[in-house]
């Protein structure tokens, strides 16, 4: 697939105007109020069939206290507080088995991966958390589920248990809490960069080919992955539109971008046709402008590359700028 998104020079200095409703951060306060307390529910070592890994099965309490599971790895051996990471997986996917993530466990981190409620049907080996409150209005897949009203929403509900992650893990013994990274691609980068909206004290964020940046243009951009879904919902329902623009103002990630404070490290590959790089380079150039705080903030294109990115290049880039920051 060739380069169909903005040529580079433009997307450098692409900030279309915002889509963000004035409640914006009430919805969220108010939200995430109903989701305080104490974070965890059961912490239970398991046999990862690793030697150089311990695993726990963390049950930790997310939106409207509704349990998460999450898998916690640790180097084995290791004997002093280690700086934490939260990982979000991709859509479609779940927490799958304990040794299918070790990079970051690996890299000296102490690492949290939090399942996605209501999905991991769809690659992967699974997903172990259900979501109960999915009975509103909308289609089959996590990206039009509750579609016409905000407080419905399923990424309502799988931004408020990302932000509970974090808290989660600082609760965990063996981390130190001070140095916290929130990490994923594609639905993981979207909530990562949620993450850092909502967790004032968050060290650093790495997010790659973010999912729900740049929300209207990715619609008119692709049809591909969870856009697509959305489109398909909308040419059945005509007349939404109003309603699901409204819902989705509400989880657009470069509002959120807007808010954060973490040191930011972005990736993204120009022919994505999954998460158009307009959306990527929206939220990169709108980052932390509302804090002021002037945190470091890198991005990397690949011009070839699709969804996937740069793959393990990028992962080596972010080994080592996340090792220069915590």
């Amino acid at each position: 697939m060739p380069a169909f998104d903005l040529p580079p020079t433009e997307l450098e200095r692409h900030r279309p105007p915002l889509d963000e409703p004035p409640d914006f951060d009430d919805f969220w306060r108010r939200t995430l109020a109903g989701a305080a307390g104490d974070p965890l529910v059961s912490v239970r070592p398991v046999d990862n069939g690793l030697r150089l890994t311990r695993t726990w099965d963390v049950t930790f309490r997310g939106f409207g206290g509704d349990p998460v599971r999450a898998w916690f790895s640790r180097p084995a051996g290791a004997d002093r507080p280690l700086p934490g990471v939260v990982e979000y997986a991709g859509y479609g996917r779940g927490r799958g088995l304990p040794h299918e993530r070790l990079t970051w466990v690996n890299a000296g981190y102490a690492h949290l991966l939090m399942d996605n409620r209501g999905q991991g049907d769809q690659y992967g080996c699974g997903g172990d958390t259900p979501d109960p409150h999915a009975g509103a209005p909308g289609g089959p897949g996590p990206a039009v589920r509750g579609l016409l009203a905000p407080e419905d929403h399923h990424y309502r509900r799988l931004i408020t248990d990302a932000v509970r992650a974090v808290a989660a893990l600082r609760a965990l013994p063996g981390v130190d809490g001070a140095r916290t990274a929130a990490v994923g691609n594609s639905q993981g980068g979207g909530l990562a960069l949620a993450v850092a909206g909502l967790v004032p004290d968050l060290t650093a964020v790495l997010v790659t080919a973010p999912l729900l940046c740049g929300i209207r243009r990715a619609l008119d951009l692709t049809d591909g992955g969870p856009y697509g879904e959305i489109a398909a919902y909308l040419s059945v329902h005509r007349g939404a539109e109003e309603a699901a623009y409204r819902t989705l103002s509400y989880l657009e990630g470069v509002s959120f971008a807007r808010r954060a404070t973490a040191r930011a490290h972005f990736g993204v590959g120009l022919r994505d046709t999954v998460c158009p790089p307009s959306g990527a380079y929206a939220a990169f150039n709108r980052y932390a402008e509302l804090t002021g705080t002037g945190p470091g903030k890198e991005i990397h294109a690949y011009p070839f590359n699709g969804h996937e990115g740069g793959d393990a290049v990028h992962v080596r880039r972010q080994l080592a700028w996340l090792r220069g920051v915590m």
